[in-house]
């Protein structure tokens, strides 16, 4: 029976392996004349329902982009420009968001669970109704955001800048806001 289970165990490494090389092999995608590839410039593009799950954007310019329900899920939008972008009921499970740029985003509905968000700059960013459980958003600046009916359970917000964020019936069970500033922040816990 081990041998059995160690051999299964092989072949899925083995199939595993050659997804992934197959993967780098394939050529940028194209949507919406949008070459879905590292620190590309596509402003403005309709990327609504897109599957761009898993791919490399990082240093990409979406800059007002609409991604309105794309799955990106796993996705690495590291040091990404999404500024003003409609992200409304997105995937971004699991999604690679470090020193990302989402400035006023609309990002109502997103599915964020397990994102990593650290050193990003989500100024004026609407996450209401927005799902963050277990995001990992330390050194974020969250200056101006909303966060009605959010869910924050278990996040990590260290050393977060909150100034001026809106905090209506928000769930923050077992978050963690330690040397976040608030001030200004209207329903920030207090008993940090």
């Amino acid at each position: 029976m081990t041998r059995l289970f160690t051999t299964a165990l092989l072949l899925l490494g083995l199939a595993a392996a050659s997804h992934a090389a197959q993967a780098e092999e394939d050529p940028p995608r194209e949507i919406n004349g949008c070459v879905l590839a590292p620190r590309s410039s596509c402003p403005g593009v309709d990327l609504r329902h897109a599957d761009l799950s898993g791919r490399d954007l990082s240093g990409m310019d979406l800059r007002g982009a609409k991604l309105a329900r794309a799955d990106m899920r796993l996705v690495n939008l590291r040091g990404a420009n999404l500024d003003g972008a409609d992200l409304q009921a997105a995937r971004l499970q699991k999604a690679f968001l470090q020193g990302v740029s989402m400035v006023g985003a609309d990002l109502r509905g997103a599915d964020l669970e397990f994102a990593r968000i650290s050193g990003a700059d989500l100024r004026n960013a609407n996450l209401n109704a927005s799902n963050m459980e277990m995001v990992r958003a330390d050194k974020s600046n969250f200056t101006g955001a909303t966060f009605i009916s959010t869910d924050l359970q278990e996040a990590k917000l260290s050393q977060t800048n909150l100034s001026n964020a809106l905090f209506e019936g928000t769930v923050i069970r077992y978050a963690i806001f330690q040397d976040a500033v608030m001030d200004g922040c209207i329903g920030c816990p207090t008993d940090w």
